[in-house]
């Protein structure tokens, strides 16, 4: 489940976000946004794409289901000259970052959420970092319902 510890470059990225928690999770909505639309994107970096939480400072000192946080659907571009119409830009900046594998559907996703955060991290010498935090749907992303699907998390750390 665990992949590395890297340094990630600054991304560029475009697409659609929503105000959600995971009581209300509004997450499809963004996707429906975007999927239909990706071949209005011109410039892409490839054909991975980026599922992002930016979540307040103090977030994770009193999580619960109702706690919101902003998440969005994006797709790496190289530069912002050529933005669709209604689609929004969002930079990841550089930074360390741990990255992780999930494997399997979305019903199971909590299990990879739980690893990471009541086990690898409270036992790591890393403190979570407040800058967005992502997951990279790539070539081994088959779709959320797919028990063979693979996607990479990567959270932001000190």
């Amino acid at each position: 489940m665990f992949l590395k510890i890297t340094q990630i470059e600054t991304k560029k990225l475009i697409g659609f976000a929503t105000l959600t928690s995971l009581a209300d999770d509004k997450t499809p909505l963004i996707w429906r946004q975007l999927m239909p639309r990706l071949k209005e994107v011109k410039n892409a970096v490839n054909a991975d794409l980026f599922s992002v939480q930016v979540y307040d400072i103090n977030s994770f000192q009193y999580f619960t289901s109702h706690t919101t946080f902003t998440k969005y659907a994006l797709v790496e571009v190289k530069n912002y000259d050529l933005i669709p119409d209604q689609f929004i830009t969002f930079k990841i900046s550089q930074g360390q970052y741990a990255g992780f594998l999930h494997k399997g559907t979305s019903a199971d996703f909590y299990k990879t959420l739980q690893f990471i955060f009541e086990e690898w991290l409270p036992n790591s010498q890393y403190l979570l970092d407040n800058r967005p935090h992502f997951a990279v749907m790539g070539d081994n992303y088959y779709g959320h319902e797919n028990p063979n699907s693979e996607e990479e998390i990567w959270i932001p750390i000190l």
